[in-house]
Protein backbone atom coordinates (compact mmCIF):
# COMPACT_ATOMS: atom_id res chain seq x y z
CA UNK A 1 0.00 0.00 0.00
CA UNK A 2 1.91 2.97 -1.15
CA UNK A 3 0.42 6.17 -0.08
CA UNK A 4 2.42 9.70 0.71
CA UNK A 5 -0.12 11.77 2.53
CA UNK A 6 -2.52 10.86 5.79
CA UNK A 7 -5.50 10.94 3.42
CA UNK A 8 -4.35 7.66 1.72
CA UNK A 9 -4.82 5.80 5.18
CA UNK A 10 -8.93 5.59 4.59
CA UNK A 11 -8.67 4.63 0.86
CA UNK A 12 -6.08 1.94 1.16
CA UNK A 13 -7.29 0.28 4.77
CA UNK A 14 -10.80 -1.41 2.88
CA UNK A 15 -7.67 -2.85 0.02
CA UNK A 16 -5.54 -3.78 3.26
CA UNK A 17 -8.62 -5.30 4.81
CA UNK A 18 -9.93 -7.51 2.00
CA UNK A 19 -6.52 -8.54 1.13
CA UNK A 20 -5.73 -9.55 4.36
CA UNK A 21 -8.84 -11.77 4.45
CA UNK A 22 -7.58 -13.80 1.35
CA UNK A 23 -4.41 -14.23 3.37
CA UNK A 24 -2.26 -11.85 1.24
CA UNK A 25 0.60 -10.09 3.07
CA UNK A 26 0.33 -6.01 3.33
CA UNK A 27 3.38 -4.01 3.95
CA UNK A 28 2.57 -0.63 4.09
CA UNK A 29 5.53 2.30 2.14
CA UNK A 30 4.61 5.75 3.81
CA UNK A 31 6.38 8.51 4.88
CA UNK A 32 7.35 8.96 8.76
CA UNK A 33 4.39 11.45 9.20
CA UNK A 34 2.14 8.84 8.25
CA UNK A 35 3.54 6.36 9.69
CA UNK A 36 3.08 7.62 12.97
CA UNK A 37 -0.62 7.28 11.98
CA UNK A 38 -0.27 3.26 11.20
CA UNK A 39 -1.56 0.85 13.65
CA UNK A 40 0.21 -2.34 15.34
CA UNK A 41 -0.60 -4.74 12.95
CA UNK A 42 -0.17 -2.28 10.03
CA UNK A 43 3.86 -3.14 8.89
CA UNK A 44 5.38 -0.04 7.47
CA UNK A 45 8.34 -1.14 4.50
CA UNK A 46 11.58 0.76 5.89
CA UNK A 47 13.81 0.33 2.30
CA UNK A 48 13.73 -1.11 -1.21
CA UNK A 49 15.75 -4.36 0.27
CA UNK A 50 12.71 -5.20 2.14
CA UNK A 51 10.08 -4.15 -0.09
CA UNK A 52 11.64 -6.34 -2.97
CA UNK A 53 12.07 -9.59 -0.39
CA UNK A 54 8.29 -8.80 0.08
CA UNK A 55 7.87 -9.65 -3.80
CA UNK A 56 4.60 -7.93 -3.67
CA UNK A 57 2.39 -8.78 -6.23
CA UNK A 58 1.15 -5.12 -6.51
CA UNK A 59 1.44 -1.99 -5.32
CA UNK A 60 -1.99 0.17 -4.83
CA UNK A 61 -1.17 3.31 -5.21
CA UNK A 62 -3.45 6.50 -2.97
CA UNK A 63 -0.97 9.45 -4.95
CA UNK A 64 -0.10 10.06 -8.52
CA UNK A 65 3.21 8.54 -8.74
CA UNK A 66 5.04 5.78 -7.63
CA UNK A 67 8.12 4.60 -7.88
CA UNK A 68 9.28 2.59 -10.50
CA UNK A 69 12.04 0.96 -7.95
CA UNK A 70 9.32 -0.75 -6.30
CA UNK A 71 8.37 -4.18 -7.46
CA UNK A 72 5.37 -5.17 -8.50
CA UNK A 73 1.93 -4.27 -10.75
CA UNK A 74 1.72 -0.39 -10.10
CA UNK A 75 -2.26 -0.10 -9.56
CA UNK A 76 -3.87 3.46 -9.65
CA UNK A 77 -6.43 3.22 -6.77
CA UNK A 78 -6.86 7.10 -6.75
CA UNK A 79 -6.76 9.77 -3.58
CA UNK A 80 -10.19 11.42 -4.66
CA UNK A 81 -13.06 11.80 -6.86
CA UNK A 82 -12.70 14.29 -9.98
CA UNK A 83 -13.49 17.23 -8.40
CA UNK A 84 -12.49 19.69 -11.21
CA UNK A 85 -10.23 21.68 -9.67
CA UNK A 86 -8.00 22.02 -12.91
CA UNK A 87 -8.42 21.45 -16.17
CA UNK A 88 -8.63 17.12 -16.92
CA UNK A 89 -5.24 16.92 -18.88
CA UNK A 90 -3.36 18.49 -15.11
CA UNK A 91 -5.73 16.93 -13.18
CA UNK A 92 -7.22 13.42 -12.47
CA UNK A 93 -6.80 12.44 -16.20
CA UNK A 94 -3.33 13.48 -16.31
CA UNK A 95 -1.59 10.12 -17.39
CA UNK A 96 2.37 10.19 -16.06
CA UNK A 97 3.68 7.13 -17.16
CA UNK A 98 3.58 4.95 -14.01
CA UNK A 99 0.89 2.62 -13.34
CA UNK A 100 0.25 -0.59 -15.25
CA UNK A 101 -3.51 -0.55 -14.01
CA UNK A 102 -6.50 2.17 -13.12
CA UNK A 103 -8.89 0.65 -11.32
CA UNK A 104 -11.68 3.67 -11.60
CA UNK A 105 -14.40 4.45 -9.58
CA UNK A 106 -17.79 4.49 -12.06
CA UNK A 107 -18.82 5.31 -15.56
CA UNK A 108 -17.66 8.97 -15.60
CA UNK A 109 -13.54 8.02 -15.11
CA UNK A 110 -14.31 4.74 -16.38
CA UNK A 111 -14.79 5.64 -20.08
CA UNK A 112 -12.44 8.81 -20.67
CA UNK A 113 -9.50 6.57 -18.79
CA UNK A 114 -10.36 3.89 -21.19
CA UNK A 115 -9.92 6.08 -24.23
CA UNK A 116 -6.62 7.17 -23.05
CA UNK A 117 -5.57 3.22 -22.51
CA UNK A 118 -6.44 2.41 -26.15
CA UNK A 119 -4.37 6.33 -26.93
CA UNK A 120 -1.35 4.90 -24.89
CA UNK A 121 -1.05 0.98 -24.78
CA UNK A 122 0.62 0.51 -21.89
CA UNK A 123 -2.13 0.12 -19.20
CA UNK A 124 -5.42 -1.51 -18.74
CA UNK A 125 -8.48 -0.19 -16.95
CA UNK A 126 -11.14 -2.00 -15.08
CA UNK A 127 -13.99 -0.38 -13.27
CA UNK A 128 -14.34 -1.47 -9.90
CA UNK A 129 -15.49 1.40 -7.27
CA UNK A 130 -13.70 2.82 -4.70
CA UNK A 131 -11.94 0.83 -1.63
CA UNK A 132 -12.53 4.39 0.13
CA UNK A 133 -16.12 4.02 0.18
CA UNK A 134 -16.81 0.77 0.99
CA UNK A 135 -17.04 1.55 4.73
CA UNK A 136 -19.98 3.75 3.43
CA UNK A 137 -22.02 0.79 2.33
CA UNK A 138 -20.96 -1.72 5.57
CA UNK A 139 -23.79 -2.18 8.15
CA UNK A 140 -24.19 0.18 10.81
CA UNK A 141 -22.24 -0.44 13.73
CA UNK A 142 -22.10 2.32 17.65
CA UNK A 143 -21.93 5.68 17.26
CA UNK A 144 -18.00 6.58 16.97
CA UNK A 145 -16.48 8.45 19.64
CA UNK A 146 -16.89 12.00 19.38
CA UNK A 147 -19.96 11.98 17.17
CA UNK A 148 -23.45 13.22 18.53
CA UNK A 149 -25.59 10.92 19.47
CA UNK A 150 -28.98 11.74 17.36
CA UNK A 151 -31.53 14.04 19.03
CA UNK A 152 -33.99 15.31 16.44
CA UNK A 153 -31.81 18.10 15.19
CA UNK A 154 -30.28 17.90 11.89
CA UNK A 155 -26.51 16.94 11.32
CA UNK A 156 -24.67 19.64 9.32
CA UNK A 157 -20.73 18.37 8.06
CA UNK A 158 -18.53 20.85 6.76
CA UNK A 159 -15.50 19.80 4.99
CA UNK A 160 -13.30 22.39 2.69
CA UNK A 161 -11.06 21.88 0.02
CA UNK A 162 -7.01 23.38 1.53
CA UNK A 163 -6.22 25.11 -2.26
CA UNK A 164 -5.93 28.90 -1.41
CA UNK A 165 -7.85 29.65 -4.33
CA UNK A 166 -10.70 27.55 -3.95
CA UNK A 167 -11.02 27.20 0.04
CA UNK A 168 -14.06 28.29 1.85
CA UNK A 169 -12.78 28.13 5.40
CA UNK A 170 -11.05 31.32 6.46
CA UNK A 171 -14.30 32.51 5.25
CA UNK A 172 -16.63 30.07 6.94
CA UNK A 173 -15.23 30.76 10.27
CA UNK A 174 -17.76 33.68 11.49
CA UNK A 175 -20.81 32.25 9.32
CA UNK A 176 -20.35 28.74 11.24
CA UNK A 177 -19.94 30.73 14.11
CA UNK A 178 -23.13 32.18 14.08
CA UNK A 179 -24.77 29.02 13.29
CA UNK A 180 -23.31 26.90 15.65
CA UNK A 181 -24.40 29.51 18.47
CA UNK A 182 -28.19 29.43 17.62
CA UNK A 183 -27.96 25.47 18.28
CA UNK A 184 -30.71 24.64 16.20
CA UNK A 185 -28.17 22.18 14.33
CA UNK A 186 -25.87 19.17 15.15
CA UNK A 187 -22.25 20.27 13.39
CA UNK A 188 -19.41 18.16 12.26
CA UNK A 189 -16.27 20.35 11.69
CA UNK A 190 -13.37 18.94 9.47
CA UNK A 191 -10.39 20.38 7.12
CA UNK A 192 -7.93 18.62 4.94
CA UNK A 193 -4.91 17.64 6.26
CA UNK A 194 -3.05 20.24 4.14
CA UNK A 195 -4.90 23.31 5.27
CA UNK A 196 -2.44 25.62 7.38
CA UNK A 197 -2.45 24.95 11.52
CA UNK A 198 -3.90 28.84 12.05
CA UNK A 199 -6.64 27.47 10.70
CA UNK A 200 -7.11 24.28 12.28
CA UNK A 201 -6.32 25.78 15.55
CA UNK A 202 -9.67 28.57 14.40
CA UNK A 203 -11.77 25.55 13.71
CA UNK A 204 -10.80 23.88 17.05
CA UNK A 205 -12.11 26.89 18.64
CA UNK A 206 -15.48 26.74 17.27
CA UNK A 207 -16.27 23.40 19.18
CA UNK A 208 -19.08 23.80 21.13
CA UNK A 209 -22.19 21.38 22.98
CA UNK A 210 -23.37 21.12 19.25
CA UNK A 211 -19.94 21.27 17.26
CA UNK A 212 -17.42 18.89 17.13
CA UNK A 213 -14.37 19.23 15.26
CA UNK A 214 -12.49 16.12 14.12
CA UNK A 215 -9.58 15.04 11.29
CA UNK A 216 -10.13 13.61 8.34
CA UNK A 217 -9.80 10.17 9.43
CA UNK A 218 -12.80 10.20 10.42
CA UNK A 219 -14.06 11.40 7.20
CA UNK A 220 -16.29 8.25 6.45
CA UNK A 221 -17.50 8.46 10.00
CA UNK A 222 -19.07 12.02 9.43
CA UNK A 223 -20.32 11.57 5.84
CA UNK A 224 -21.99 8.74 7.35
CA UNK A 225 -23.63 10.40 10.62
CA UNK A 226 -24.35 14.29 8.11
CA UNK A 227 -27.70 14.74 6.72
CA UNK A 228 -26.74 17.42 4.23
CA UNK A 229 -22.48 18.57 3.76
CA UNK A 230 -21.01 22.20 3.26
CA UNK A 231 -18.45 22.52 0.88
CA UNK A 232 -16.67 23.95 -1.47
CA UNK A 233 -14.91 22.72 -4.62
CA UNK A 234 -13.80 19.24 -3.09
CA UNK A 235 -14.01 15.79 -3.72
CA UNK A 236 -15.75 15.22 -0.49
CA UNK A 237 -18.52 17.08 -2.73
CA UNK A 238 -18.45 13.31 -4.50
CA UNK A 239 -18.01 10.98 -2.13
CA UNK A 240 -21.10 12.33 -0.07
CA UNK A 241 -23.55 12.51 -2.62
CA UNK A 242 -22.98 8.72 -3.33
CA UNK A 243 -25.00 8.27 -0.48
CA UNK A 244 -27.66 9.90 -1.96
CA UNK A 245 -27.60 12.87 0.66
CA UNK A 246 -27.87 16.86 -0.39
CA UNK A 247 -24.75 19.07 -0.87
CA UNK A 248 -24.06 22.62 -0.74
CA UNK A 249 -21.07 24.19 -2.24
CA UNK A 250 -19.68 27.72 -1.78
CA UNK A 251 -18.61 28.54 -5.09
CA UNK A 252 -17.71 25.79 -6.33
CA UNK A 253 -14.96 26.11 -9.58
CA UNK A 254 -17.66 23.80 -11.93
CA UNK A 255 -21.23 24.06 -10.55
CA UNK A 256 -23.62 21.03 -10.95
CA UNK A 257 -27.41 20.19 -11.03
CA UNK A 258 -26.32 18.09 -7.76
CA UNK A 259 -24.97 20.43 -6.11
CA UNK A 260 -26.79 23.48 -4.26
CA UNK A 261 -23.90 26.11 -5.55
CA UNK A 262 -24.37 29.71 -3.33
CA UNK A 263 -22.00 32.35 -4.48
CA UNK A 264 -20.94 33.82 -0.88
CA UNK A 265 -20.62 32.23 2.90
CA UNK A 266 -23.73 34.67 3.75
CA UNK A 267 -26.21 32.00 1.52
CA UNK A 268 -25.50 29.27 2.97
CA UNK A 269 -27.65 29.23 6.12
CA UNK A 270 -30.74 29.38 3.63
CA UNK A 271 -29.28 26.93 1.04
CA UNK A 272 -28.72 24.46 4.07
CA UNK A 273 -32.76 24.49 5.29
CA UNK A 274 -33.84 23.81 1.28
CA UNK A 275 -31.23 21.16 1.17
CA UNK A 276 -32.68 20.13 3.78
CA UNK A 277 -36.22 20.00 2.42
CA UNK A 278 -35.22 17.42 -0.04
CA UNK A 279 -36.30 19.50 -3.41
CA UNK A 280 -37.44 16.51 -5.55
CA UNK A 281 -35.43 18.09 -8.52
CA UNK A 282 -32.22 18.38 -6.87
CA UNK A 283 -32.81 14.65 -5.06
CA UNK A 284 -32.83 13.19 -8.73
CA UNK A 285 -29.92 14.98 -9.77
CA UNK A 286 -27.70 13.78 -6.92
CA UNK A 287 -28.85 10.03 -8.01
CA UNK A 288 -27.88 10.22 -11.05
CA UNK A 289 -24.54 11.71 -10.01
CA UNK A 290 -24.19 9.07 -8.06
CA UNK A 291 -24.59 5.94 -10.50
CA UNK A 292 -22.49 7.84 -12.76
CA UNK A 293 -19.13 8.50 -10.93
CA UNK A 294 -19.72 5.45 -8.35
CA UNK A 295 -22.77 3.00 -8.99
CA UNK A 296 -21.48 0.47 -6.34
CA UNK A 297 -23.25 0.25 -2.76
CA UNK A 298 -21.93 -3.18 -2.06
CA UNK A 299 -18.85 -2.17 0.10
CA UNK A 300 -16.85 -5.09 -2.58
CA UNK A 301 -14.72 -2.57 -4.23
CA UNK A 302 -11.76 -3.75 -2.61
CA UNK A 303 -12.69 -7.08 -3.62
CA UNK A 304 -13.30 -6.13 -7.77
CA UNK A 305 -9.41 -4.02 -6.68
CA UNK A 306 -8.08 -7.28 -6.14
CA UNK A 307 -9.79 -9.44 -8.69
CA UNK A 308 -8.83 -7.01 -11.26
CA UNK A 309 -5.21 -7.29 -10.49
CA UNK A 310 -5.69 -11.29 -10.43
CA UNK A 311 -7.01 -10.94 -13.80
CA UNK A 312 -3.64 -8.75 -15.03
CA UNK A 313 -1.74 -11.34 -13.56
CA UNK A 314 -3.07 -14.02 -15.87
CA UNK A 315 -2.68 -11.74 -18.58
CA UNK A 316 -6.62 -11.04 -19.65
CA UNK A 317 -6.37 -7.60 -20.74
CA UNK A 318 -3.44 -8.81 -23.89
CA UNK A 319 -0.12 -7.34 -24.47
CA UNK A 320 0.85 -4.02 -23.21
CA UNK A 321 2.91 -2.23 -24.68
CA UNK A 322 6.65 -1.15 -22.87
CA UNK A 323 5.54 1.90 -20.07
CA UNK A 324 7.79 5.32 -21.86
CA UNK A 325 10.96 5.80 -19.94
CA UNK A 326 10.34 9.19 -18.81
CA UNK A 327 14.02 9.44 -17.16
CA UNK A 328 13.38 13.23 -15.87
CA UNK A 329 10.07 11.23 -13.77
CA UNK A 330 11.40 8.59 -12.93
CA UNK A 331 14.90 10.11 -11.23
CA UNK A 332 12.86 12.38 -9.78
CA UNK A 333 10.83 9.14 -8.50
CA UNK A 334 13.59 7.60 -7.20
CA UNK A 335 14.89 9.95 -5.24
CA UNK A 336 11.65 10.72 -3.96
CA UNK A 337 10.94 6.84 -2.84
CA UNK A 338 14.61 7.11 -0.90
CA UNK A 339 13.22 10.22 0.86
CA UNK A 340 9.83 8.76 2.00
CA UNK A 341 11.58 5.78 3.12
CA UNK A 342 14.06 7.80 5.28
CA UNK A 343 17.25 6.56 3.62
CA UNK A 344 18.14 9.75 2.39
Amino acid sequence: MFATESYGLPILRPLAAAARARGIDVGWVVPAAVAAQLAPDEHRVRSLREAHALRPDAVYCAANWVSPALPGIKVQVFHGFNAQKREPDRGHFAIRGFFDLYVTQGPATTVPFEALAREHGYFAVVETGWPKLDPLFAPSSSSPTGLPSRDGRPVVMYASTFSHRLSSAPAMLEPLRAMIARGDRQWLLTLHPKCDEALFAAYRGLEAPNARFLTSDHLVEMERAADVLVCDTSSVVHEFAVMGKPVVTVANRVPQPFMLDVPTPADVDAAIDLALSHPPELMAAIRAHGDDIHPYRDGHSSDRVLDAVEAFQRGEFGMLKRKPLNLVRRFKALRDIRELLDLG
